[in-house]
């Protein structure tokens, strides 16, 4: 039976085998149950026999660089970001992808990724969907913390190195000003058990048109919330977890979906969650 994990460490509460399990139903493609696979960083050096036991991975931190030493190939996106998020055990060779941005630009298929763009924060997956959106045209304000400045000048060089002509700024996140078609928050703010945070003012937010949360927990923020409440368009983090999965899918074996079967298993990781919160709540 094909096998297919994710690596990481510490493991806690995951939703990856739920969508994971949902999507393999889905395709009809045999597999055993989806499994989360702890791995401390000092062994990673040591585990490619424990990945090809895999047909198929995901990797989440702190091993998305750790894991390239061991890939024979990595994938276009894998070798952009320096960072492998899934594997495919292809006959023995491992391959290593990155899905994430594929994740993000599926969430953000209607929005104006392509516009005048604020992106909230600059690491991790704030530093991917800057870069997609710098590819994709759009005109970049990293808004960050004061002591995350040298981070955002760092990004802004290696973005005008990989887009000839990008036009991007840095702004302080407290004093953002301006009209924007699109708002992104990449940082924590606002991420559960803190949900009465706000990265942003009202008046940030009555400036932009549309809104990205990469947070998933809660499925809608207090930014979202706000957002919404002034009839603007919100796009939840949910989503680009699930979409991201459904890439891995087509890599490992061609997976196909449907938009409609996608929108039923956002829907359940985002009830899921919901319900897991409440629970959590119920026992403080």
């Amino acid at each position: 039976m094909n096998k297919f994990s994710l690596i990481g460490h510490p493991l806690g509460h995951s939703m990856s085998p739920l969508i994971h399990d949902r999507l393999f139903a889905l395709s009809g493609f045999e597999a055993e149950p989806y499994q989360l696979t702890d791995i401390a960083p000092e062994d990673i050096p040591s585990s490619r026999p424990i990945f090809e036991e895999h047909l198929g991975m995901n990797v989440t931190i702190p091993h998305k660089q750790a894991v390239i030493p061991l890939m024979d190939e990595l994938g276009e996106s894998a070798r952009r970001y320096n960072s492998v998020n899934c594997i495919k055990n292809e006959n023995g060779r491992l391959i290593g992808y990155n899905t994430d941005c594929d994740g993000f630009l599926r969430s953000a298929e209607l929005l104006p990724i392509s516009g005048n763009v604020v992106i909230l924060g600059c690491g991790g997956v704030g530093r991917m969907i800057a870069i997609e959106t710098a590819i994709h045209g759009g005109a970049l304000t990293l808004a960050v913390i004061p002591q995350d400045v040298k981070n955002a000048q760092l990004l802004m060089a290696e973005i005008m190195e990989k887009c000839s002509g990008a036009a991007v700024k840095i702004a302080d996140i407290s004093s953002l000003d301006g009209n924007f078609d699109l708002l992104v928050n990449a940082t924590p703010v606002g991420m559960y058990p803190k949900t009465d945070a706000c990265a942003v003012s009202d008046n940030v937010i009555e400036n932009c048109l549309s809104f990205f949360d990469v947070i998933y927990n809660p499925t809608e923020t207090l930014l979202m919330k706000k957002a919404r409440a002034m009839g603007k368009t919100a796009v939840g983090g949910a989503s680009m977890l699930v979409y991201q999965a459904v890439k891995a899918h087509e890599i490992w074996y061609g997976g196909e979906f449907s938009a409609e079967d996608i929108s039923k298993i956002i829907l359940e990781v985002e009830n899921t969650v919901d319900s897991m919160n409440k629970t959590k709540e119920k026992t403080i």
